[in-house]
C-alpha cells in the first residue's frame, strides 16, 4: 500500500506521528471505450466552449457560477490563505460511545499506521481507546478540504473514518410518512417471526459479488476463445401478494425451508390473542369483518 497523507494526531498534549492508507478498495471490472471496428481507444480533448480552442491543463482554473451566465474565475492563490489549520494534524475533538453516531454519516475509510518512533503513543492510544470503548471525533484536512472523521480499533490498528457534515445528508421527504398507516398485532408478530426464521450473525465472507464473477467468467471465455455458456436463471420472486399476512407467512416459511427447518405452527398463537382482545373491546357489528378477515387469513 502507498501513503497518501502523512501528518500526526494530537491527542491532548501528545503527538503521534502517522501515516494515512486508503483501508478499502473497489473490485469492479472496468472497461475503456474503444472503437468498435479496430478496437481504437476513444479519447477525448479538453476545449473551451467559448473559442473552441484545446486547453492545456496550466491553463485550467476553477470556476464558481453565480447565475445569469457570470463565472467567478479562482487562482491556486485565492485557496492558498483558507484557514486549514489541520492541513498536517488530526485534531482530536472528544470521545464519543460508538453508537451515538449514525452510520449514513460514514464515508470512508483509512489505516493509520506508526511513523518513526510513534509506535509507544500509537499503541497507547489504541489501547485506551478500546478500554474506554469509544471513538474519538476528530478533524482532518485532506485533498485541501477539512473532514469530520471518528477514530476507531479495528484488528489492533486504528482507523480513521471519514464523515458527511450533517448538513449533507438530505432529509427524507415521502408522501407516504404524512400517511396514518397502522399494522395490525397479528401482521407485526408474523412480520417478527420472519426475522426471528432469518436471523443469523454477520460474516462478511459469505457475500460474494455474483455480478462481477459472472462477468469475469465471460472475459476469459473471451480471451481463451472458448463457447460461452449462458449462467443457469435465478429462481423469480414470488408475486407480490395482496394479503400482507398471507405474504409474511409464506416468508416464513420459505425461510424455514432454506434452512431445513419446519415453520412452527405456534407462533402467530400471541397474535390470535390480540385479536380476540380486539374482538371483545369493539361493538359486536365491527367484529364481523375482523372475524371474516382472521378466517381468511387462517
Amino acid at each position: 500500500m502507498r501513503a497518501i497523507w502523512k501528518g500526526a494526531v494530537s491527542f491532548g498534549l501528545v503527538s503521534i506521528a502517522v501515516k494515512l492508507y486508503s483501508a478499502t478498495e473497489e473490485k469492479d471490472i472496468r472497461f475503456h471505450q474503444v472503437h468498435r471496428t479496430d478496437g481504437g481507444r476513444i479519447k477525448y480533448q479538453r476545449t473551451c466552449s467559448v473559442d473552441g480552442e484545446v486547453v492545456s491543463y496550466d491553463d485550467i482554473a476553477k470556476g464558481y457560477d453565480i447565475g445569469g451566465g457570470e463565472m467567478v474565475i479562482l487562482t491556486d492563490e485565492d485557496f492558498a490563505d483558507l484557514p486549514l489549520t489541520t492541513s498536517r494534524a488530526i485534531d482530536v475533538l472528544e470521545f464519543v460511545p460508538a453508537d451515538d453516531i449514525d452510520p449514513i454519516l460514514f464515508a470512508k475509510a483509512y489505516y493509520l499506521e506508526p511513523e518513526g518512533q510513534a509506535a509507544k503513543p500509537y499503541v497507547l492510544l489504541r489501547d485506551a481507546l478500546q478500554d474506554a470503548d469509544r471513538v474519538a471525533i476528530v478533524k482532518i484536512a485532506i485533498r485541501q478540504r477539512e473532514q469530520l472523521a471518528t477514530l476507531r480499533v479495528h484488528e489492533d490498528v486504528l482507523v480513521l473514518n471519514t464523515m458527511l457534515w450533517p448538513d449533507e445528508v438530505r432529509t427524507p421527504d415521502f408522501g407516504f410518512l404524512d400517511e396514518d398507516i397502522e399494522t395490525r398485532p397479528a401482521e407485526l408478530a408474523m412480520a417478527s417471526s420472519l426475522i426471528d426464521s432469518m436471523a443469523g450473525s454477520f460474516k462478511a465472507d459469505e457475500f460474494t459479488d455474483n455480478y462481477r464473477a459472472a462477468l469475469q467468467e465471460v472475459i476469459d471465455a473471451k480471451v481463451e476463445g472458448r463457447e460461452i455458456v449462458q449462467p443457469e436463471e435465478a429462481e423469480e420472486a414470488p408475486a407480490a401478494a395482496v394479503d400482507l399476512m398471507a405474504a409474511l407467512k409464506a416468508s416464513v416459511e420459505r425461510a424455514k425451508k432454506a434452512r431445513g427447518e419446519e415453520a412452527p405452527a405456534a407462533k402467530p398463537a400471541p397474535a390470535k390473542k390480540a385479536t380476540a382482545a380486539r374482538k371483545k373491546a369493539t361493538p359486536a357489528k365491527k367484529a364481523a369483518p375482523a372475524k371474516k378477515a382472521a378466517k381468511k387469513s387462517a
